[in-house]
């Protein structure tokens, strides 16, 4: 556990993060509702997309469970903006392009693939309540069937 780093029963520092909406989205913005928070590595890619789409298209029942739906990633507002028109994503992206959230919730770490070796996004959700309290954490996440279970957990 790194220090610093989120814990499930605590509740989350705020933070504020450009936002895909204009404007900044703050943690606290969400208080009275749950949260869901899901980090992915890049916008357009194909696991990345399949996600953001389930969590699309399971929207409306997360707001059913009085559950929000926000996805960060290190990418930029112009880079999400493309991804939401493209995919028609119905809630907001963040943009944390200095991985300062990414960090705090210790999903900003080293990675390879195709060889090289960098910095980057560990796909991670993480559900937090009413009160700003992390109470369910997916880590490593593979996404087949993923966002289905972060339902079930936010009812």
């Amino acid at each position: 556990m790194t220090q610093g780093q989120v814990q499930i029963g605590q509740a989350v520092p705020d933070f504020t993060l450009p936002a895909s909406t204009g404007g900044s989205i703050s943690l606290q913005d969400y208080k009275g509702k749950k949260l869901v928070i899901y980090f992915y590595p890049k916008d357009n890619t194909p696991g990345c997309t399949v996600e953001s789409c389930d969590f699309r298209d399971y929207n409306g029942q997360f707001k059913q469970q009085n559950t929000e739906v926000i996805g960060i990633s290190p990418d930029d507002l112009a880079s999400h903006d493309t991804f939401i028109s493209e995919f028609s994503l119905p809630f907001p992206l963040l943009a944390d392009t200095d991985h300062t959230v990414s960090e705090l919730f210790g999903v900003w770490k080293e990675r390879t693939w195709d060889g090289k070796t960098f910095m980057g996004i560990e796909r991670s959700t993480f559900l937090i309540d009413e009160n700003g309290v992390l109470v369910r954490e997916w880590r490593s996440v593979s996404v087949d069937g993923h966002v289905q279970e972060v339902l079930e957990a936010a009812k």
